[in-house]
C-alpha cells in the first residue's frame, strides 16, 4: 500500500513524509550505533509490536534509509544498517534530544532505559571536554556499556558500529576495543552530562564519575575477554 504523503512542496513536509511515522527516528536512533539483527532491534525498541517494526523497517528500505545484508559466514544472519541517507539524520535527533531534554525529569516505574540511549547528547558534551587526540570514549553504567567515537574517521577502532558521518562522530553499543579513556558512572549522572545539567569536569571532581586512563581500560578488556574465552 502506497505510503501517505502531506504533498507540500516544502522540504520539512518531504523530510516528514520519510522519517514523520512513529517509530521512524527511535529505529534511526538503534541503527546510528551499527547494523544490527531484527531480534536486537526488537529487544531495543520496547513498545514495538514484530509487525509494526518489520513495516515500518520496509518503508525505510524504500525510502533510501536502511539497506537489509547478510552477513558473512559462518553467522549468515541479516542485519539492517544505515544508508548514507539514514546516517545524515544524526544531527536531526541529536537536535531533538537537546529539545526533549527538559521533558526528562526523574525516571517513571514505567520507563525503560537502555545505555547507549544516552550517546547522542553525549557526543557534543564529551567533544566539549576532551582534548584533541581523545577519540574514542568508553561509557560504563549499571544497565550496560556503550562507546563514542568524537574524532577520526567515524569508525573509532574499527568497530563497525560507529556510524556517523564520513569523517565525523560516531557511537557504538558496547566496550570499545582499544578506547582512550573509560567514564563509569551512574544512570543519573549520564543523564545529567548528556542533558547539559551537569559538566563533565563538576562529574569528576565531585567524585560522581570515576575515569579510567587507557592502559587500565585496555588491561580491562583483555582480561574480560580471556575470562569470557
Amino acid at each position: 500500500m502506497p505510503r501517505r504523503s502531506y504533498d507540500q512542496y516544502c522540504a520539512v513536509a518531504r523530510a516528514l513524509d520519510a522519517v514523520g511515522d512513529r517509530w521512524t527516528l527511535l529505529i534511526v536512533r538503534e541503527l546510528l550505533g551499527g547494523p544490527r539483527r531484527y531480534t536486537d532491534l526488537h529487544a531495543d525498541l520496547p513498545g514495538v509490536s514484530t509487525d509494526m517494526l518489520a513495516s515500518r523497517l520496509k518503508d525505510m528500505e524504500r525510502e533510501a534509509l536502511v539497506t537489509r545484508r547478510r552477513l558473512a559466514p559462518p553467522t549468515a544472519a541479516f542485519v539492517y544498517e544505515l544508508t548514507p541517507r539514514g546516517r545524515a539524520l544524526l544531527p536531526a535527533l541529536a537536535a531533538l534530544a537537546d529539545w526533549g531534554a527538559p521533558a526528562l525529569d526523574e525516571k517513571r516505574p514505567t520507563d525503560a532505559v537502555r545505555a547507549h540511549w544516552f550517546a547522542l547528547p553525549l557526543v557534543a558534551r564529551l567533544a566539549r571536554h576532551f582534548p584533541e587526540g581523545v577519540e574514542v570514549v568508553g561509557i560504563a553504567l549499571d544497565e550496560g556499556e556503550f562507546h563514542v567515537v568524537l574524532g577520526g574517521d567515524g569508525t573509532g577502532d574499527g568497530d563497525p558500529g560507529a556510524d556517523g558521518a564520513a569523517g565525523g562522530p560516531g557511537y557504538a553499543d558496547g566496550p570499545a576495543e582499544r578506547p582512550d579513556v573509560v567514564l563509569r558512572m551512574d544512570t543519573a549522572t549520564c543523564a545529567e552530562i548528556a542533558y547539559d545539567r551537569l559538566s563533565l569536569a563538576q562529574g569528576i571532581e565531585s567524585g560522581r564519575i570515576a575515569v579510567t586512563p587507557p592502559e587500565a581500560a585496555g588491561r580491562r578488556q583483555r582480561h574480560t575477554r580471556t575470562a569470557t574465552a
